[in-house]
């Protein structure tokens, strides 16, 4: 993936048998927890490009939200603050080779930041 590329998409769900009963009868979409990430099941589109996860709904957090890949997650958050816009959760590891963080552009709107590899 290359900067600016949508790399994936949490959907926030307050049922997780449910949620995965319906988007995998809806879209056939693969949904299954990987090593490391237990309580947080990653799905697959059919295209195998498109992806995301099924996060345990919590404050703060109840809509889609989508992330972006980036070359520096500290490059682009100071720049998302120089154009107005504001921090929401700052850089956090995923792997030893990935982390991600959260904007909020000057709308309000949520807007994941993702940079790495994971492994």
């Amino acid at each position: 993936m290359a900067h600016g590329d949508i790399t994936h998409i949490d959907i926030p769900v307050g049922d997780m048998q449910r949620a995965i009963d319906f988007y995998h009868g809806l879209f056939g979409w693969e949904i299954a927890e990987m090593p490391g990430f237990e309580g947080y099941p990653m799905w697959q589109a059919p295209n195998g490009i498109s992806g995301g996860g099924l996060a345990p709904r919590e404050d703060g957090f109840e809509h889609p939200r989508s992330y972006v890949e980036v070359d520096s997650i500290d490059e682009t958050l100071a720049a998302a603050k120089a154009a107005g816009g504001s921090v929401a959760f700052e850089k956090s590891p995923i792997t030893e080779t990935s982390a991600w963080a959260v904007i909020i552009d000057p709308d309000g709107n949520r807007i994941g930041l993702f940079e790495g590899m994971v492994s």
